[in-house]
């Protein structure tokens, strides 16, 4: 026997379906776009590399052992200049603390960022499409530090100590890099294994910086080692647009 629905009943059952239609059209709208967003990191990144003259920042590099996180190892105050045409190069401001742990740890850290940030080698180190793979995260939009954010999973596309493997946080609006946590993809040398990091960026009179950052790594012989960076005192220079 058929069930007849009333006027009221049918008009309700019509509602209903038409309220879970849109609102599953909102969620497929609202849903973003992979590609799109792979644009604008990459478009984020080259506007910054291309309007971005130099800068200096005074850095602060804290060493901690055995997980405690009070008492530094070693500290060192670097004033760090940048320059398009010729990368990074560093003044020391202060250190103290073991010695052994400024030279086999910040010196090498600084010697490396040198490196990376030579012209022509420091394309390899963009986080754009170039040299990740990017997919976007199951429900990937988060607020952090005040910013609606886009979740990305990134996949380094070849194993190198200055790529990792992890998750990255980009401005929804413009494609800048808000936070970024992961693995580095291979060990920085033979004593050390892969080291977890994480950098937090902010819009810096209208480009995006690095304001703090954490490395985490272990070896049999130092065993665990974290170190921590703070960026203060930005000045940036921009170039001239013609």
């Amino acid at each position: 026997m058929k069930t007849k629905l009333s006027p009221p009943r049918i008009f309700a059952g019509i509602v209903s379906a038409s309220m879970l239609a849109f609102h599953g059209s909102v969620a497929q709208a609202q849903q973003p776009d992979t590609a799109s967003i792979i644009r604008k990191v990459d478009e984020a990144v080259k506007a910054r590399i291309d309007h971005l003259a130099g800068y200096t920042v005074t850095e602060h590099y804290a060493v901690y052992r055995s997980n405690d996180e009070v008492h530094p190892a070693a500290e060192m105050t670097v004033k760090t200049t940048y320059e398009r045409s010729s990368g990074k190069s560093y003044t020391i401001i202060s250190q103290s603390g073991s010695s052994v742990m400024r030279d086999i740890v910040l010196n090498r850290i600084l010697d490396n960022e040198k490196r990376l940030n030579q012209p022509g080698i420091r394309e390899s180190v963009w986080i754009t499409s170039l040299n990740y793979e990017m997919i976007l995260k199951l429900g990937g939009l988060q607020r952090l530090d005040g910013r609606d954010c886009t979740v990305l999973s990134v996949i380094p596309k070849r194993k190198e100590s200055y790529l990792f493997a992890g998750t990255l946080w980009v401005d929804s609006k413009d494609g800048s890099i808000v936070q970024l946590q992961g693995t580095a993809s291979k060990g920085s040398s033979m004593v050390s294994g892969p080291a977890q990091v994480s950098r937090q960026y902010a819009n810096i009179d209208g480009d995006s910086e690095a304001t703090h950052a954490r490395a985490v790594s272990n070896s049999p012989m130092f065993g665990d080692t974290i170190v921590k960076i703070d960026y203060q005192d930005y000045h940036i220079q921009l170039r001239s647009r013609l």
